[in-house]
């Protein structure tokens, strides 16, 4: 038998299905940069891009007797780009659900300015986006303070817009974990 490295896709996948490491190896190194420039160019983080990639590979593994590969390249092109889909669409949904529960706070608490000095409050969070990374301070404060939409800051910044959604997400994330003494009770 030739070797591993010299068969085409239809073979390879061929032996997936019997369960042949060798094929599996073959296929990860022959098609990880290419998912993984798909992951990246999708959401703009390396580490999210290499899990989703590795995500990809070990449903591929798992699933290998139950799916027919009819083209193994598109098979997982189509792969990657659907788990980087979830993963954007899980990101837009905790952000906007972060978003959502600072603002049921406001609503709830409207006596807020009598309990918290605002001037204090504006320096916390001041401090706060100064603790945070250059590019996630600039793409919050362009969002927030400047109420320019995600389209906006990616062509300001020259970044993809699920950066833009990471950058703001971790924003919230780190401005919630450091600004949570001033949240009241009452």
């Amino acid at each position: 038998m030739a070797a591993v490295k010299d068969l085409n896709d239809e073979h390879l996948t061929t032996l997936l299905r019997e369960g042949r490491r060798a094929a599996f190896a073959e296929i990860y190194q022959r098609y990880w940069c290419k998912l993984y420039s798909i992951a990246y160019y999708q959401t703009g983080v390396r580490e999210e891009a290499e899990e989703l990639v590795q995500e990809v590979f070990l449903k591929l593994w798992s699933r290998r007797a139950e799916v027919v590969i009819q083209h193994l390249g598109l098979y997982l092109t189509v792969a990657i780009k659907n788990q980087a889909y979830d993963y954007i669409k899980s990101q837009i949904s905790s952000r906007k659900y972060q978003e959502y529960l600072i603002f049921q706070e406001i609503h709830h608490h409207p006596a807020t300015d009598d309990i918290v000095n605002f001037t204090d409050l504006a320096e916390a969070v001041e401090d706060a986006l100064g603790r945070l990374p250059e590019k996630s301070a600039e793409v919050f404060k362009r969002s927030r303070f400047e109420n320019q939409s995600v389209r906006e800051i990616a062509a300001g910044l020259n970044l993809s817009e699920k950066a833009v959604e990471y950058h703001i997400t971790k924003s919230l994330r780190f401005l919630k974990e450091n600004l949570k003494h001033y949240h009241t009770d009452n």
